[in-house]
């Protein structure tokens, strides 16, 4: 297999400009050259309109992480594992006004003389929660794949275990949590000007779901997703925590990218069912958060297979295919989690604990996973910590 200008462009048209339809679409990408495992893209973000003005750098930093983990993924699925990808934005003139180089050790900004120490998201002054020890993201390249089921049953494994925990429902356009812990009848607190988290099944809980009215939708641009997502990171009294989960939306869209530059992260987790179609995405979100400079602590498959009420065990979406995903990116494999009938009623009917209860989970399979899901985070947590640093993407500005 090899990576053709195609590839790279396919990867490309599925980037939104901020002033809508994609980068190929609005003629942006000016070029694309492949050479083995070497590729470069010019693009210009004004192109067809030079009246318009330019990005900051901000945002050109961003867009130009979100291209490196798209072009990435894109190449992995090639069988190129260390892509040399060089990314030039350049003014309607053609000037290079931003460079990032990537290796397969991540990416570097060259930038003009007059700003060349102006971070990129991987040493961006990211900073911690006041109070919390570990900070972990949940994400995944697509919706449907069970990733705020998952991270429900990771903050109440974690909180059965005595930690202290919170859950972050990152998820601006769908927050599940009022459905999932059952907080429909309970009111937001906002005491001198912090939002005060709910307590309920024994973790500490913060949604947008509370914030909105649950019968609209919201209709946001991704300026208007980033400053609610800072709000709710922001503003929320915590208190002293050892974890606080954070469930992402899907994608690779602003929210992921603004908590990757603005909150130091212990890790991120991915999750995937089995199915070919959710490895592909979830290649991609896995790349965008390594070029960010996020360790990805392990992959969980969701929905690895379904359990009947006769007990047996039906692999309806193909069980294994998201470890063998794993396997193949060199990430831990935190566990599989089943799926039967309890396990949907638990969640609809705002009962998470009972998946932990082998009484009310439908027997023992769907606990000892959830166990070993959980046993296996805090492994990765344990590695992560000690090696901090050391496993790390690291830059080199010329």
């Amino acid at each position: 297999m090899a990576l053709t200008k195609e590839h790279i462009r396919e990867a490309l048209s599925a980037i939104a400009h901020p002033a809508g339809g994609d980068l190929v679409a609005r003629g942006c990408v000016l070029n694309i050259a492949v050479c083995d495992e070497h590729a470069s893209v010019r693009i210009c973000m004004t192109q067809g309109n030079p009246s318009e003005p330019q990005p900051s750098r901000d945002q050109l930093a961003k867009m130009g992480a979100l291209v490196d983990s798209m072009v990435r993924a894109a190449a992995k699925e090639q069988g190129i594992d260390a892509l040399g990808l060089i990314v030039d934005f350049v003014d309607h003139q053609g000037e290079v006004i931003m460079k990032l180089k990537g290796d397969a050790k991540g990416v570097a900004r060259q930038q003009n003389k007059d700003d060349p120490k102006t971070p990129t998201p991987q040493n961006n002054a990211a900073t911690g929660v006041p109070g919390v020890k570990h900070i972990i993201a949940v994400g995944a390249g697509k919706g449907g794949v069970g990733k705020t089921t998952v991270a429900v049953n990771l903050a109440i494994g974690l909180g059965r275990k005595g930690h202290a925990v919170g859950l972050l429902d990152g998820d601006i356009y769908g927050p599940s949590l009022p459905t999932m812990l059952g907080l429909h009848s309970v009111e937001q607190v906002v005491l001198e000007g912090a939002l005060q988290p709910f307590m309920a099944h024994g973790v500490k809980s913060i949604t947008m779901g509370k914030l909105v009215d649950a019968e609209k939708p919201l209709i946001w641009r991704g300026p208007m997703a980033h400053g609610a997502f800072h709000q709710l990171i922001e503003r929320t009294q915590w208190g002293e925590l050892d974890y606080l989960i954070i469930d992402l939306p899907p994608g690779t869209g602003d929210v992921p990218l603004t908590l990757a530059q603005s909150v130091q992260l212990t890790g991120a987790v991915v999750v995937c069912t089995p199915q070919r179609v959710a490895q592909d995405d979830a290649v991609r979100a896995s790349a965008m958060f390594e070029s960010l400079g996020v360790e990805v602590l392990g992959v969980v498959e969701n929905m690895s297979y379904f359990i009947g009420d006769d007990g047996k065990e039906y692999d309806i979406f193909g069980r294994g295919g998201a470890q063998q995903m794993a396997q193949r990116l060199n990430h831990p494999f935190l566990g599989a989690i089943p799926i039967n009938m309890a396990l949907r009623e638990n969640c609809d009917g705002g009962k998470p604990t009972h998946n932990f209860d082998s009484k009310t989970a439908g027997g023992e399979m769907l606990p000892k996973a959830l166990e070993t899901l959980v046993d296996q985070l805090e492994a990765q947590v344990m590695l992560a910590s000690m090696g901090k640093g050391s496993s790390k993407p690291t830059l080199t500005v010329s």
